[in-house]
């Protein structure tokens, strides 16, 4: 259960922080961890989360914001959250010399917390983006919508403004009076020691948001930025299973017969707005390699959730207001 995630301390907007020589105020909302219920403390940027819990890759959780933090606690009842990284996370593999040659500027970042809004629509569909091709971080691969939480924000105002920013959807909180924690994954990039030293460290939590829209209206509500988006996608329950049998360090090939012959998404034009165009499925099973460029294909962490969100979809109902998404 993620405690207090929609409420966020007034403390947090006022904290700052003596910074080249000046007061600056502190705009990063950073990961603490609590045990046996000691005073929270702070996660180290080369410390895994998950693995303060124990040696398994998957633990279960709560979590809460106070004071420019994401409190993280072990909670091995059922109200507990899973919280998971991938079995290769660089940061559980690096060696003590490894974690000596990453500059200090880096080693001194904390770990940070970014939204992500899984969005399902009346009709089981939820919506995923390409990041555009010149970011820094992850270019051209498929996640849903997100970013960064901001110290004035709660999680679902952060991820309804990621949303907007990123897709032109302007939804309202109101129409989520009960968003749904589906789980939270320990993001690293570069995300293999084979691709290079870790240069980010975050907790993503994944937030499940369930539109009383069909995919057709709200893709009428489409307005990508070029800058970050370069596709748009709403993926059925059939591509997403597809896509989570695709399990990242793991061999084996995924069968696609029963896959359309090509997936159709919707492609973000340079100068903005959306032309039809199509994917093989065979992009949205690739895996993430060792070596060798990047390829195409869903982020490790987006498998992650959408497993979870298989898991909910049959249990789940839409709410019962109208269906206004903000043009």
């Amino acid at each position: 259960m993620l405690r207090n995630s929609l409420l966020y301390d007034e403390g947090a907007r006022e904290q700052v922080t003596q910074e080249r020589g000046g007061m600056e105020r502190v705009r990063r909302v950073l990961v603490s961890v609590c045990r046996d219920r000691a005073a929270p403390q702070s996660v180290h940027f080369l410390q895994s989360v998950t693995g303060h819990f124990g040696t398994t890759d998957q633990v279960n959780v709560s979590c809460s914001l106070d004071r420019n933090r994401l409190i993280v606690l072990k909670d091995d009842t059922d109200r507990g959250i899973p919280l998971k990284r991938a079995p290769f996370c660089p940061i559980k593999h690096l060696s003590v010399k490894e974690a000596a040659s990453i500059s200090l500027d880096i080693q001194q970042r904390g770990v940070d917390v970014g939204v992500a809004i899984i969005l399902q629509t009346a009709d089981k569909r939820v919506l995923l983006t390409r990041r555009a091709k010149q970011l820094r971080i992850f270019p051209n691969v498929w996640v849903p919508p997100g970013g960064h939480l901001e110290p004035d924000e709660t999680l679902l105002e952060a991820g309804l403004r990621e949303l907007k920013e990123e897709t032109g959807l302007a939804l309202e909180a109101e129409q989520f009076p009960s968003p749904k924690v589906l789980g939270v994954w320990e993001s690293v990039y570069p995300p293999m020691l084979s691709r290079g030293p870790p240069q980010r460290h975050h907790l993503v939590v994944y937030l499940l948001l369930r539109s009383p829209c069909t995919h057709l209206q709200l893709q009428d509500c489409l307005r990508p930025s070029p800058t970050e988006v370069s596709a748009c996608l709403w993926a059925d329950s059939r591509l997403v299973s597809a896509m989570v049998s695709a399990v990242d360090g793991q061999d084996g090939e995924i069968d696609v017969k029963r896959l359309p012959a090509v997936v159709r998404v919707s492609e973000v034009c340079p100068a903005g707005g959306l032309r039809d165009t199509t994917l093989s499925p065979g992009v949205f099973v690739n895996r993430a390699p060792y070596s060798g460029p990047d390829v195409e294909r869903v982020s490790t962490g987006t498998k992650f959730a959408l497993g979870l969100w298989l898991k909910t979809t049959a249990e789940m109902t839409s709410e019962p207001h109208t269906c206004q998404p903000n043009k």
